[in-house]
């Protein structure tokens, strides 16, 4: 017989944090949490110290315990809510450093300029 090894819950978390340092997974995540159309304060609250863990230190995770023990949760959803009457929706993005925005601007000036050639995927 073989044997099969489970996933705990344990390393989901595990998984999950490690997914969640990139910026841009993080920002989808929330995104997703505030799209939800059953939304549940809790999972806001869970999901921010997700990502509290990710990218933050324990002053973030904190700051999300204080969060979650008010009606902050229930007033984010209220806000989304009432976006999305108007036709707007509630996103979270990346703040990319003034570092790298220099740095991809410079990359396009090189490729516009044709002292590089892009990358092309075959």
């Amino acid at each position: 017989m073989q044997s099969v090894k489970v996933p705990t819950s344990r390393d989901y978390q595990e998984y999950l944090v490690n997914s969640l340092k990139d910026p841009e997974r993080a920002a989808g995540y929330i995104t997703a949490i505030l799209e939800e159309s059953d939304p549940e304060p809790e999972l806001l609250a869970s999901a921010l110290d997700d990502v509290a863990i990710a990218l933050g230190s324990e002053g973030d995770r904190q700051w999300v315990r204080d969060f979650s023990a008010s009606d902050k949760s229930q007033a984010v959803y209220e806000l989304a809510a009432w976006l999305d009457s108007l036709g707007l929706m509630l996103t979270v993005n990346v703040q990319y450093s003034e570092k790298f925005m220099a740095d991809f601007r410079e990359a396009q000036q090189d490729i516009a300029n044709g002292d590089v050639v892009p990358f092309e995927r075959r």
